[in-house]
């Protein structure tokens, strides 16, 4: 938590732009009031892999720089939601207004603008670009596009993803790693059904293609004979084309179906019935059949062995 208004005026917009840059994400500031005016509170958490942030704050335009944007070794998609105030985002040469109870998504690799011509609440989400598995150009054509109160499925978002924002507890513990998957799958559907907006600019059959495969592999990735020539056979499609269009996605199949798997894996283990399992049944059922290549890749991932991991969310009962 950062508020701004404890801190000398002359300070303030140097701390509030290194609690971005080191917390959320890498932009330029310029405040649109005096040193003496300018306030902001920020919240910074996580949520399993996506970063969350709330701020309330006085007029100000956050520029991120096509130098910036090249650095960005770590590519993101951002969801805005206005909940006060106004904001216009830039992006890929398109403008659009967003207010109150709208969403906006816009990508952490190409330069961008947010300006805050009035004071403002708003919440904003960075998620994994691998995660969010959608096609470049369906994600290009729905940046800076204002997804409002006319589409129901931004109305459900914007319900749903400001209380994930504002619960503590849904961002803490075994809580947050079960949303992580429902909070991906509901901003691609808020994208997927925007684009269906679009008339004649609509996504091409190959980016509603690329939609149709990450649904596929969501529904599947937990199968231990899930492979890319199955999945271009359930497709129609040749398992070069298959690559093609996952490349365009942004997706590296090997890894997203082991990221996805062990993601489950740590949420059981975590969970509520994490002591009613062995170990490598656990793994079994998320797909990975040898349990010493289970506990390896675990590791590897997060740096604990699954048993450790599930000791800390279910310590053993001490004994006299």
């Amino acid at each position: 938590m950062l508020d701004a208004s404890v801190v000398p005026p002359s300070e303030r917009e140097d701390t509030i732009r290194r609690a971005l840059w080191k917390s959320f994400s890498r932009v330029d500031i310029d405040h649109h009031t005096s040193q003496e005016s300018t306030a902001a509170r920020m919240a910074l958490g996580t949520v399993g892999p996506m970063k969350v942030c709330s701020a309330q704050g006085t007029p100000v335009s956050l520029r991120r720089t096509a130098r910036l944007a090249r650095e960005d070794h770590e590519p993101a998609v951002f969801l805005g939601l206005q909940v006060t105030g106004t904001n216009l985002v830039g992006q890929h040469g398109r403008q659009c207004l967003v207010g109150p109870g709208s969403l906006v998504v816009f990508e952490s690799t190409a330069p961008y603008t947010l300006r805050f011509d009035q004071s403002f609440g708003y919440l904003s989400l960075r998620i994994p670009r691998e995660a969010l598995a959608l096609p470049q150009r369906m994600l290009r054509k729905a940046t800076a596009v204002t997804l409002g109160p006319g589409n129901p499925t931004a109305r459900l978002a914007f319900t749903y993803f400001s209380q994930l924002a504002n619960s503590e507890e849904l961002r803490a513990g075994t809580y947050a790693e079960s949303v992580i998957v429902p909070s991906v799958e509901l901003l691609r559907a808020v994208v997927a059904s925007q684009l269906g907006n679009f008339g004649p600019g609509r996504a091409t059959s190959d980016e509603m293609l690329g939609l149709r495969i990450a649904q596929y592999l969501g529904a599947h990735f937990a199968d231990p004979g899930l492979s890319a020539p199955r999945i271009a056979a359930a497709h129609d499609i040749s398992v070069r084309h298959l690559y093609n269009v996952l490349s365009r996605s942004g997706i590296s199949l090997g890894d997203w179906i082991r990221t996805r798997r062990l993601a489950e894996c740590k949420r059981e283990l975590a969970g509520p019935s994490g002591r009613l399992s062995t170990i490598a049944s656990i793994g079994r059922r998320w797909g990975f059949i040898d349990a010493t290549h289970f506990s390896k890749t675990f590791k590897q991932a997060y740096g604990i062995s699954p048993r450790a991991w599930r000791e800390l969310h279910h310590p053993t009962p001490s004994r006299r």
